[in-house]
Order: C-alpha cells, then sequence, then structure tokens
C-alpha cells in the first residue's frame, strides 16, 4: 500500500496518483485477503504508474 501514497507529489502529479490511492484503499479495506486482491491492487499499481508518466509527458 506505501506505493499508492501520492503526498509527496507535486500538486499536478497527485491529481492523477491520489484517485488511484484513494481505490486502493478502499479495496484494501473492504475485500478478503487473497491472491486475487493481491493481483487486482498489483495491477491498479502498474495503471497509476503508467497514468503519472504520462501526465509527466
Amino acid at each position: 500500500m506505501k506505493y499508492f501514497e501520492y503526498a509527496h507529489l507535486t500538486a499536478h502529479l497527485q491529481t492523477v496518483s491520489k484517485p488511484f490511492g484513494e481505490l486502493a484503499v478502499e479495496m484494501n479495506e473492504t475485500l478478503p485477503d487473497g491472491p486475487e486482491k493481491s493481483a487486482g491492487l498489483r495491477k491498479l499499481l502498474e495503471a497509476k504508474d503508467c497514468m503519472v508518466r504520462a501526465k509527466l509527458g
């Protein structure tokens, strides 16, 4: 979950990263632990990283 933190980012990157971080927290808190949850969070992290890189342009 530490990779979904966004407070350290500049404001323009936070606008991209924050929704992913909030969704990750919600999913982590509401879904049972298991391999599918881990895979889903990993894929969400990959998507977040892609979008942040897209913003960096």
